[in-house]
């Protein structure tokens, strides 16, 4: 007979079957990377995996939030870029910092607004929405900006103002209280349940009193501020920046989602599997350098394992789950 605190640790392990999973894949992956390639493991690299990863991480948090609707958000990568660009010229304009990055969020917020009030009141699918705007505002983008990348950046700007010693523990103390934030309001706020049942049946959650208009337009303007936030995050590492920047990272974010567990369909999913996610796809390029292959290998390993956690995800899907939700009579009847 198994001790209580046993019994309990079981209980939460099957309750996470896919943070497990990842946690798991992840001691392995470095145990081995401990033994072929030890200095996969040196300071300098960790810190440059950690920088890279957290703006990655901030945009996963907010696509998280958008997925657990049911929605879909593949404009993030442009909306990066502009935001990128637009806290570089702030800062060449000389404006205060707190006033960058207010503005830099704001923008991304902006956007996030414009997808969110297409999808939520003209109730268009949001793959379509965000394919039109992830087009226009990078093509909107290079005509501006004519391909050139904002150069000329004041000290001020660099490293958010601090020591470049210091703004490691800045931008971590930043990420790790965005995802502070979330994880607990989507735990115990009434907001955050709205979005597992928004996510879980559109439907029900009407019936139960949500607004769901409200709960959509919502996720996506969280979803834009996230996006401006890495974009400082990111901006501020270099001393110049391209106007082309967040090239594919719609991709690598839903990827890291989808990875962690967060099903497509929407209503199951949590942030601890959001980060193993990230941390798993963001270590594979690293780790392939410094086991001296190929890095054309990244993108192919990254496909192969969203492909691994889709096929997990579906065979744990309920019936009629997947690939689409349950009919919303069904959900009525059970909330009744």
């Amino acid at each position: 007979m198994m001790r209580p605190s046993t019994r309990q640790r079981s209980l939460r392990t099957s309750r996470h079957p896919i943070e497990a999973t990842l946690a798991g894949v992840l001691i392995a992956a470095g145990a081995l990377l401990w033994v072929q390639a030890p200095a996969f493991f040196s300071a300098g690299n960790l810190l440059d995996m950690l920088l890279a990863t957290l703006p990655v991480l901030i945009v996963a948090i907010g696509a998280t939030l958008v997925i657990l609707i049911g929605e879909i958000d593949i404009s993030v990568g442009s909306a990066f870029a502009i935001t990128s660009v637009v806290a570089g010229q702030a800062a060449v304009w000389h404006l205060p910092m707190p006033a960058v990055v207010l503005l830099t969020i704001m923008t991304g917020a902006a956007i996030g607004a414009v997808n969110g009030s297409l999808v939520a009141t003209l109730r268009l699918p949001s793959i379509v929405v965000t394919l039109a705007t992830m087009v226009a505002l990078r093509d909107g983008l290079r005509w501006t900006t004519q391909g050139a990348w904002v150069q000329n950046l004041p000290p001020g700007f660099q490293f958010l103002g601090v020591s470049q010693s210091w703004y490691p523990l800045v931008a971590l103390g930043l990420a790790a209280m965005v995802l502070a934030i979330a994880a607990w309001s989507l735990r115990y706020l009434p907001a955050g349940r709205a979005v597992y049942a928004t996510g879980s049946s559109a439907d029900a959650a009407r019936l139960a009193g949500i607004h769901v208009a409200a709960v959509r337009f919502w996720v996506f303007v969280i979803g834009g501020a996230c996006a401006g936030l890495a974009a400082l995050l990111n901006a501020v590492r270099f001393n110049q920046i391209p106007s082309n920047a967040g090239l594919g990272l719609e991709m690598q974010v839903i990827a890291a989602v989808v990875v962690g567990g967060t099903a497509i369909t929407g209503g199951r999913g949590t942030l601890t599997g959001t980060v193993l996610g990230v941390a798993l796809l963001g270590s594979i390029g690293p780790a392939l350098t410094f086991l001296s292959a190929s890095p054309y290998w990244e993108r192919a390993l990254q496909g192969a394992i969203v492909l691994i956690a889709v096929g997990i995800a579906a065979r744990r899907a309920p019936a009629g789950v997947w690939p689409l939700r349950r009919p919303a009579k069904d959900a009525r009847a059970s909330t009744g």
